[in-house]
């Protein structure tokens, strides 16, 4: 037998292998239900097809937030690994230690330029807690070529959502006024003066970034009875509840016509600094800004221009440029400013989506099936 021969036979059992191995095997209802509720995507072939899959051994990352959420995460995972040795890092780090890492396939936890450095030759798989990939570099190109990439993305989009509703909800009432009044001991019904937005209904709400947490926010607004449009870079297609989608090339255009813009994006090269002063001379007058998506999205010294000259009504900030916020940023004492330190996707019911994917993504790989929310790691999302 030839060695050309030999290496097609070896994949082909390897299939086989993986077909044997998941016969009977399904996703658990918890996750075939968030599957089909969030519409997670699933690869175009099963990665038993990926060159050099062979499960033997995976790094699973231990971090409190998933801990918390059951009593037998680690039972689920072992369940899920069935033979394939699972090693845990319960040190609660963000990179596990070296030693860990050799001859290891995958590793279930964070992407980060010290984990991809010290892995080893085989690693075939990494699952990323976060959804942001920003901080999953340094991957050489073979890395690149040979390992599959999965992350939460779409798993943190309604947290993020009804995050993003309250501070618009806020900054609508004045309830920041009414929270400095309340820290003082005041009884200040003066402040009911501040509240001038006016109502949501028929207001127009642009979302800007129509992936799996600009879909959460753009439902919730139109159950608010809110117009909504939004932006995406691929496609003009949309759910029945956004009226328009357009293209990147119509950002200005768009926020001239919103009351409300979000920033829903990832971070990339083309999304760095997208809302500039050029943006913001374009928005409409009054309108409010939320930011939900990579503080890197935004101009600093613009968006502060934007409030203190009253281009703006206000902002909500849960993603700023650096983070943390130093102490000494005018947009702490802006009055018509809300900021919370990027932490929007967190919550329990989050961290339960989280968990479940992690193990029915390790289910997966162990089987050799389609994997859930690749990563195209040429776009970093």
């Amino acid at each position: 037998m030839t060695l050309c021969n030999a290496g097609s036979l070896l994949a082909i059992l390897a299939v086989l292998f993986a077909s044997s191995l998941s016969h009977g095997e399904s996703p658990s209802p918890a996750a075939q239900s968030l599957i089909e509720e969030l519409n997670l995507t699933e690869s175009t072939q099963p990665i038993a097809k990926q060159a050099g899959w062979n499960p033997k051994r995976v790094v699973v990352m231990l971090i409190p937030a998933l801990m918390n959420t059951s009593d037998n995460f680690e039972t689920e995972l072992q369940k899920a690994a069935g033979d394939v040795e699972l090693v845990f890092d319960r040190t609660g780090s963000f990179v596990p230690a070296p030693e860990l890492l050799v001859g290891s396939d995958g590793v279930v936890g964070f992407c980060t330029p010290p984990m991809l450095k010290n892995a080893d030759a085989r690693l075939l798989w990494v699952h990323n807690y976060s959804v942001g990939m920003e901080y999953c570099v340094g991957a050489s190109e073979t890395q690149l070529e040979n390992i599959v990439f999965t992350n939460n993305k779409r798993l943190s989009g309604p947290a993020i959502a009804e995050h993003t509703i309250a501070m618009l909800m806020a900054l609508t009432h004045n309830l920041p006024a009414y929270q400095r009044a309340q820290d003082e001991g005041k009884w200040q019904r003066e402040l009911a003066a501040g509240v001038t937005f006016g109502e949501l209904k028929n207001k127009t709400l642009l979302v800007v970034g129509l992936g799996g947490i600009g879909t959460e926010i753009a439902w919730r607004a139109h159950g608010l009875g809110m117009r909504v449009i939004a932006i995406r870079r691929s496609s003009r297609e949309g759910p029945d509840h956004v009226d328009y989608v357009g293209l990147s090339g119509e950002l200005h255009s768009m926020a001239g016509t919103a009351d409300v813009i979000v920033n829903a994006l990832p971070i990339t090269a083309e999304t760095t600094g997208v809302f500039n002063k050029a943006f913001f001379d374009a928005v409409k007058p009054g309108a409010i800004f939320l930011s939900v998506g990579r503080g890197k999205n935004t101009v600093t010294s613009d968006l502060i221009f934007a409030l203190e000259s009253g281009k703006l009504f206000g902002a909500g900030l849960d993603v700023t440029d650096p983070e943390p916020l130093p102490k000494n940023s005018p947009l702490w004492h802006l009055p018509n400013v809300i900021i919370t330190p990027h932490v929007s996707a967190t919550g329990a019911d989050a961290n339960q989506r989280q968990r479940i994917i992690a193990v029915e993504n390790l289910r997966r790989y162990v089987n050799g099936e389609p994997m859930l929310n690749v990563v195209d790691m040429s776009r970093g999302y």
